[in-house]
């Protein structure tokens, strides 16, 4: 996957700038301890024009995040939105993937720096890890514990556990992987939010060692508006067994189903889930008329 070319425009620092020109200090603090926040937003070519999808809830988290690693950013929400609008356009984009990072300028030691960086790109990033349909397993890592930091936040070095457990995964012939928590309790994929689906109803793993993400909270909204019961709670790997369907959700998995977990296959097709209702309700929210009030400028 190529993210920019020669053409590319990003956002540094106050200014857009060619992708090829942008530089960053090998001493900072963010390439050597992994002290960034980082958010994800998607937008959408719809009828009145690109739509960034709830895109002043995206800011909103990103800002707040920043601020519990001391890394304070120096736009507010409308701000930022407007200039990732902005960056679409130079770009010519009407569908794309818009990734905002504020990163730590140099320092080798343990302390906040006072001085950070704001970067935002935009690119191209249609099926997530490449297919509609994943077949994943159940990850020889966990979660790490939320007593251990913020897990509520995309915080840079968080996330090297879901690359060494996506590695695992794949060395072993699995798209993806499904981590529990410390406790032993199912948490959610390597990127992505977890969903399945038993007796007519979406069941998923309640707030404590998750990401809570925007696109869960939609599907929220969705199954409510399908008249579908949606259960949080703490599931066990066995209470997977038997299950109709499963589903991930977030800004790059969208909704993408899942086909087997640990090579059980679901006992609906696709089609035939719940999920897959949801995931037609999605492309439609997102494509078409029905926007909110945060998104538009």
């Amino acid at each position: 996957m190529k993210y920019y070319d020669k053409d590319t425009v990003i956002f540094h620092n106050g200014e857009f700038i060619k992708a090829e020109e942008a530089k960053a200090d090998l001493f900072s603090q963010s390439l050597h301890y992994g002290n960034g926040v980082f958010d994800a937003m998607r937008a959408y070519d719809t009828a009145l024009g690109p739509h960034i999808f709830k895109a002043k809830e995206h800011i909103t988290r990103f800002i707040e995040a920043a601020k519990t690693m001391h890394l304070d950013i120096d736009y507010n929400v409308d701000e930022l939105v407007g200039v990732s609008y902005q960056l679409l356009e130079e770009n010519g984009f009407t569908d794309a993937y818009i990734r905002p990072l504020v990163y730590a300028d140099e320092n080798m030691d343990l302390t906040p720096t006072k001085k950070h960086n704001l970067f935002i790109a935009a690119f191209r990033w249609d099926k997530f890890l490449g297919k509609d349909l994943l077949d994943i397993t159940i990850s020889a890592y966990t979660r790490p514990s939320p007593y251990s930091f913020n897990v509520e936040a995309k915080i840079s070095g968080h996330y090297i556990n879901s690359i060494v457990s996506i590695a695992e995964a794949k060395e072993r012939g699995f798209d993806d992987a499904l981590l529990l928590d410390v406790d032993g309790f199912i948490s959610e994929g390597t990127g992505a939010n977890f969903f399945f689906e038993k007796g007519g109803k979406l069941y998923t793993s309640q707030r404590g060692h998750i990401y809570p993400g925007i696109t869960r909270n939609v599907v929220f909204d969705i199954a409510k508006s399908l008249g579908v019961e949606v259960v949080e709670g703490q599931y066990k790997p066995e209470d997977l067994n038997d299950i109709d369907g499963a589903f991930f959700t977030g800004t790059a998995a969208q909704i993408t189903g899942i086909n087997s977990i640990d090579k059980k296959p679901m006992n609906k097709d696709w089609e035939n889930t719940i999920g897959c209702e949801v995931f037609e309700k999605y492309r439609q929210f997102v494509t078409q008329s029905e926007y909110d009030n945060y998104s538009i400028i």
